[in-house]
């Protein structure tokens, strides 16, 4: 694999020359739309196969596989053009394997809501050791809410694709808002907390879930060791067959002010949890000041302290999949940046002409521009930080580093070739 950059007088024809090999395959291995009109900036993951197969008539993918000692989850993984199907025609041409992954296996998440596009989430899901479903809520009594759409159609996709679903429970109350005083009240009345912990064990085995994703953020400072008690008897509800994974708020100290902060013990849960979840993203957020969504060195503190309290083999590294645009000037309390897919900034940046640049300590991309004024005196500057295939690459390339478990994607929703492609040339997915 080869990240290429984009340069002034670039073109789609130009850059295959440069590498050997023909358009088609860029643009296929992009999801290239508009390969005509390149931009300077955009990066191009240029992948480079030691093995293809030219369907032939009377062939199926199960038999191509089977012809090369493959899998059909190992042909979706190097064809994400087939969508996760396995449709294939005559002619076609099926990358069969690239050279081994450089840094080994690792275990993958990725979160989806359960509206999801079925066309993306069959794409994604054999890049995924484990899909979080979101998610399970808790009413006042202990009763859990259930995901808004059910879960079940997708727990069964999951199941087709050898990823095991991850029941997701939140801190979120009936109004779908995650609430400090919902947390604070399950986790300091024994009751109720045996309540939510019976609840959910029997919700997870009826339905078929594989592990759960406890997730309760805003917890009061004062409630971490009952937070740590709930995880612990969660884990004796479930027994050694479940695991139970716990998302961290991004820390860099142990007493770190704040109340996302204050109630996640990294040494406490990251020694009764299997295994925890780094959230490490949001530098960049909706009601925040422009800045990446996960600024490389802000994203190496936390793995840092992470490392301090917690085993490197139970730690999970949070990878955004998204980015948001600012208007300017930012405005505390005022402004509110959108946010959009990756695919969508880069989409942006070619209708608006903008050349992407990239901030090398934060290790991400972003771009300016200007609304399209009636006159030029209402013209209104944005700036736009988002996720390229060098911003990916230099998220998990930390895994390898720290010799983390893994790496988990918030969110899947909205399809980013560049992360798969980055993610399947670096790593070998674990299956369970």
């Amino acid at each position: 694999m080869t990240i290429y950059t984009v340069k002034p007088g670039d073109s789609i024809f130009s850059i295959a020359r440069a590498f050997g090999i023909p358009p088609s395959r860029i643009i296929t291995d992009n999801f290239l739309t508009d390969p005509g009109n390149l931009i300077v900036g955009e990066d191009l993951v240029i992948l480079f196969p030691n093995q293809t197969h030219t369907v032939m008539g009377g062939e199926t993918l199960s038999s191509i596989a089977e012809m090369y000692g493959q899998t059909l989850v190992d042909m979706y993984r190097n064809n994400p053009v087939l969508d996760g199907m396995p449709s294939v025609f005559p002619g076609q041409v099926l990358n069969i394997s690239y050279d081994a992954p450089p840094l080994g296996d690792i275990t993958t998440n990725g979160y989806a809501y359960p509206y999801i596009d079925r066309t993306v989430l069959r794409r994604t899901l054999p890049y995924l050791t484990y899909l979080s479903i979101f998610t399970y809520g808790i009413e006042d009594n202990g009763e859990l809410i259930e995901p808004t759409g059910g879960d079940d159609e997708l727990i069964a996709i999951a199941k087709e694709y050898g990823t095991v679903p991850l029941m997701m429970l939140t801190s979120l109350n009936s109004e779908g808002k995650f609430s400090n005083e919902l947390a604070g009240r399950v986790l300091s009345d024994p009751a109720l907390r045996a309540t939510v912990v019976e609840n959910t064990a029997s919700t997870m085995r009826a339905k078929g879930y594989g592990g759960v994703d406890v997730d309760f953020e805003y917890v009061p400072g004062e409630y971490a060791d009952e937070y740590g008690q709930f995880i612990s008897e969660l884990q004796a509800a479930l027994g050694e067959e479940y695991p139970v994974f716990v998302s961290l708020a991004p820390k860099y100290s142990a007493d770190q002010p704040g109340l996302l902060y204050e109630g996640h013990n990294y040494g406490l849960l990251g020694s009764l949890a299997d295994y925890v979840l780094l959230m490490t993203y949001e530098w960049g957020y909706t009601y925040g000041p422009p800045m990446a969504v996960s600024p490389i060195d802000q994203v190496k503190r936390v793995v840092d302290y992470a490392l301090s309290e917690i085993e490197s083999s139970k730690i999970q590294l949070g990878v955004p999949n998204y980015g948001y645009d600012w208007a300017l000037p930012y405005v505390r309390g005022e402004s509110r940046a959108r946010s959009l897919s990756n695919v969508e900034a880069v989409d942006l940046a070619r209708e608006k002409n903008a050349a992407i640049e990239f901030d090398s300590t934060a290790m991400s991309p972003f771009f300016r521009y200007y609304d399209r004024p009636q006159s030029f005196a209402d013209a209104v500057e944005h700036i736009v930080w988002f996720e390229n295939a060098r911003s990916v690459e230099a998220m998990l390339q930390l895994v390898s580093e720290n010799s983390l478990n893994g790496a988990s994607v918030w969110n899947i929703m909205r399809y980013f070739p560049a992360m798969w492609s980055v993610l399947n040339a670096l790593y070998s997915i674990r299956k369970l």
